[in-house]
C-alpha cells in the first residue's frame, strides 16, 4: 500500500480515465436530453476533477515531505519526480480547460481526455522512473496516447499528423530500446544505479557507453523535438488539435527532459563519460536553437511558427543537460536551471496556445497574416499573447528572461560561454519573428470589425498563464528554489 500512495498522483489520472469511458458506455441509457448533459457537462467536469486530484495528491506529498521507493526501487518518489508531478497535474488542467469549448459536439470526449490522462501519468512515471524498463513502458503509454491524439480530429491534416507522429515515433522507440540494451550489455542491470556502479572507472568500456548516450539522445529527443529527431514538430504542431499542441509543446518536452536528466544524470553521470555526452548535447542545443530560429523566420502559420519555436527552446533547455558536466561538475546548477526554464515554458507556451485557440478558433484562420489588427478587435487577448511572446523572446519582466538568464549562467559557470553566447544571439533571431506578430496586432487595419471574446474557460486558463509568466518574472526565487531542491536529488 506504501507504493500505491506514493505513485497515488498517477492511479487516480488513470482511475479516472477509465471511469469516463465507463460512464461514456452507459451514458446512452440515460436518454438523449440526459446524454447531451453528460456530453457537455460531465465528462469535461470529470477529467477537470481527475486533474485537480492528482494535482492535490502531489502537493500532499510535497506538503507532508513523503519521500520512498516503489516496486523494488523502479520508481522514485523525491523532490525531483514531485516537482515534475505538479507540473504535469497543472499542464493536464489547462489542457482540460481549453479543450472543453474546442471540443464542444464532438461525440468522443470521453476518450480524448482518457487519452489525456493516461498520457499524463505516464509522463510523472517517466520523471521518477529509475529503471530502463519501467522507464520505456512509462515512455511507450504516454506516447501511444498522443500519436491517437495527433490525429484525433480525423480530417485530413490531423490525420496526416497522427500517422508522421506514429511512423517517427516508433523509429525513435527502436533507437532507445537500442540504446537501453547496449547500457543493460555493458553494465548486467537495468537499474540506473546498476548502470552507474558500472560506468564509474570503465575506460576499457567507455566507447560503448558513449555510443548508448548518442542512441538515447537520439532516441530521446524526439520527444524532446530536439535535432536531429525534430521532423515531427511543424506538421503535428499544425495537423494536431490545438490543445493537443499545446500539451505535447509543454508536457511531452518536459518528460522528455526529465528522463534525459535521470538517464545522464544519475545512470551516466560518471567523470570519464559525461564529458563527451555533454559536448554532444551543447553541439545539438546550437544546431536546435539556429534551425528552429532560421525557418521559424519564414512561417506565415502561427502553429507552424510556434513548432519551429518549440525546437529552438528545446535548444535553450539542452544548455542546461549540457552545463551538468562540462567543466567543474555542477549538477544543482545544471539541473536547477533546465526545470526553472521548464515551469517558466510551461505557463508562457500554455498561455500562447490558449490566445491561439480563442482568436483562431473564432475567425477560422491560423494565418498570421489575420491576426493583423487584433489588439483592436480585443484588447485583452492580444496583450495576453503579446506577453506570451515576450516571454518566449526572453525580455523582462516575464518568466522568460529570468530563465534565459538563469539557464545562460549555468553554462558560464561550466566554462561554456561559446554556448551561453550562441544562446543570446539566437534570442535576438527570436526576436524578429515573435515581435512581428505583434506588430501586426497592433498596426494595421483588423480583417474584419467584429470583436474577438475567448469563453469564460478561456479566459480563466489564458488569465493564469500570463500571471503565473509575470508572476515568475517578478519573483522567481520559491520556483527557483523548489528547482534546486530537485535538483539536489540528482547530485
Amino acid at each position: 500500500m506504501e507504493s500505491v500512495n506514493l505513485i497515488g498522483p498517477q492511479l487516480l489520472l488513470m482511475a479516472v480515465g477509465g471511469l469516463l469511458l465507463v460512464c461514456d458506455a452507459f451514458a446512452t441509457l440515460l436518454g438523449p436530453r440526459r446524454w447531451l448533459v453528460w456530453y457537455v457537462v460531465g465528462t469535461p467536469a470529470l477529467a477537470l476533477l481527475g486533474g485537480l486530484g492528482s494535482l492535490l495528491w502531489a502537493v500532499a506529498h510535497a506538503v507532508t515531505d513523503t519521500r520512498g521507493s516503489a516496486f523494488f526501487g523502479t520508481y522514485e518518489l523525491d523532490d525531483f519526480s514531485l516537482f515534475f508531478a505538479v507540473l504535469f497535474a497543472g499542464v493536464v488542467i489547462a489542457v482540460v480547460l481549453f479543450s472543453v469549448d474546442y471540443l464542444r459536439g464532438n461525440r468522443h470526449q470521453a476518450e480524448y481526455y482518457a487519452l489525456v490522462l493516461a498520457s499524463a501519468a505516464g509522463l510523472m512515471f517517466l520523471a521518477g522512473a529509475r529503471d530502463l524498463i519501467a522507464i520505456f513502458v512509462a515512455l511507450e503509454l504516454t506516447s501511444i496516447c498522443q500519436f491517437i491524439l495527433a490525429g484525433f480530429l480525423k480530417d485530413d491534416r490531423s490525420s496526416e499528423a497522427g500517422i508522421k507522429y506514429l511512423l517517427l515515433g516508433a523509429v525513435a522507440a527502436a533507437l532507445t530500446l537500442y540504446g537501453m540494451a547496449l547500457l543493460f550489455g555493458l553494465s548486467g542491470s537495468t537499474s540506473l544505479a546498476g548502470i552507474a556502479q558500472a560506468a564509474a572507472g570503465a575506460d576499457e568500456r567507455r566507447l560503448g557507453f558513449v555510443l548508448a548516450s548518442v542512441l538515447l539522445a537520439v532516441g530521446l529527443g524526439f520527444k524532446m523535438a530536439i535535432v536531429p529527431s525534430q521532423m515531427w514538430v511543424p506538421d503535428v504542431y499544425q495537423g494536431a488539435p490545438t490543445p493537443v499542441t499545446g500539451y505535447l509543446s509543454v508536457g511531452s518536452k518536459a518528460a522528455g527532459f526529465a528522463v534525459a536528466m535521470r538517464i545522464f544524470v544519475e545512470g551516466l553521470g560518471d567523470r570519464a563519460i559525461a564529458p563527451d555526452w555533454a559536448m554532444m548535447f551543447a553541439v545539438l542545443s546550437v544546431l536546435s536553437m539556429t534551425l528552429g530560429n532560421v525557418v521559424a523566420l519564414v512561417q506565415n502559420d502561427i502553429k507552424r511558427l510556434l513548432g519551429y519555436s518549440s525546437i529552438a527552446q528545446a535548444g535553450y533547455f539542452l544548455i542546461g543537460l549540457a552545463a551538468v558536466a562540462a567543466g567543474e561538475p555542477q549538477v544543482e546548477l545544471g539541473v536547477g536551471s533546465l526545470l526553472f526554464f521548464a515551469a517558466s515554458y510551461a505557463f508562457t507556451n500554455l498561455g500562447a496556445f490558449a490566445c491561439v485557440i480563442a482568436i483562431s478558433h473564432r475567425i477560422g484562420s491560423d494565418s498570421i497574416a489575420d491576426y493583423t489588427g487584433m489588439a483592436r478587435r480585443s484588447p485583452l487577448l492580444a496583450l495576453a499573447l503579446t506577453l506570451c511572446l515576450v516571454s518566449l523572446t526572453g525580455i523582462p519582466p516575464t518568466a522568460g528572461f529570468v530563465a534565459k538568464l538563469y539557464i545562460f549562467n549555468a553554462a558560464v559557470q561550466a566554462d561554456l560561454v561559446w554556448l551561453a553566447v550562441a544562446g543570446v544571439v539566437n534570442s535576438v533571431v527570436s526576436a524578429y519573428y515573435y515581435l512581428r506578430i505583434v506588430l501586426n496586432m497592433y498596426v494595421g487595419e483588423p480583417t474584419s470589425p467584429e470583436p474577438v471574446r475567448p469563453t469564460p474557460l478561456l479566459a480563466l486558463t489564458t488569465a493564469a498563464a500570463v500571471a503565473g509568466l509575470l508572476a515568475l518574472g517578478v519573483f522567481p526565487f520559491p520556483v527557483i528554489e523548489a528547482a534546486e531542491a530537485a535538483a539536489r536529488v540528482l547530485s
